[in-house]
């Protein structure tokens, strides 16, 4: 089962996805990970990528969709076993992208788990975030325009995956296992 987790940062796509990958045994793919890893160790990808990271913006889709090839072509393994995808695709053309990427492999995306947050409550767990993990993008003038991209250029990937059937929108409001809970019915249901 391929899976992507959706939502306005802050929604909790991370704290799910480890439930999901403990659950249905599937590998994880972060892009935020992955690109904030590049930028610790100052590779190329991780200075231009830091470029529009740090101002809020979302990276290239050509460039992210580079960033997932190098990754199946280096472990085909982990489309076979199941992948769930966070922070990855966040425009229609990345998820059309990652389609065909995935047909290459003989495979597709299955669902799409849509966390649905509150603004302000998205804000308030940012900011929070900023706190505990030191995140420098977790400012609340970064946050704003996280959110502002993320509204105009996000969100219509929620109408192009329910036309497709495959958008399950989950409230993203309560604790981790209730929210984990509404999830894992959604996904069950979709698998029956």
């Amino acid at each position: 089962m391929n899976l992507v987790i959706f939502g306005a940062p802050g929604s909790g796509k991370g704290t799910q996805s480890e439930k999901l990958i403990e659950e249905y045994n599937l590998h994880h793919i972060s892009t935020g990970e992955l690109l904030r890893d590049h930028i610790a160790r100052g590779t190329e990808l991780g200075k231009l990528a830091n470029t529009y990271i740090s101002n809020g913006l979302l990276i290239p889709d050509e460039l992210m969709i580079e960033v997932l090839d190098e990754i199946f072509k280096n472990d085909p393994e982990k489309v076979a076993k199941g992948v769930i995808f966070d922070g990855f695709p966040r425009t229609v053309a990345q998820a059309e992208a990652l389609s065909e990427m995935l047909k290459e492999y003989g495979s597709e995306i299955h669902a799409v788990v849509g966390l649905e947050v509150e603004e302000d409550e998205l804000i308030r767990r940012m900011l929070e975030r900023g706190k505990q993990s030191g995140r420098s993008d977790d400012n609340l003038e970064t946050i704003k325009k996280r959110l502002n991209v993320y509204h105009r250029q996000t969100s219509p990937l929620r109408d192009y995956y329910m036309e497709k059937g495959k958008y399950h929108s989950i409230d993203g409001n309560g604790t981790v296992d209730g929210i984990f809970g509404l999830i894992k019915k959604a996904l069950d249901e979709e698998t029956a």
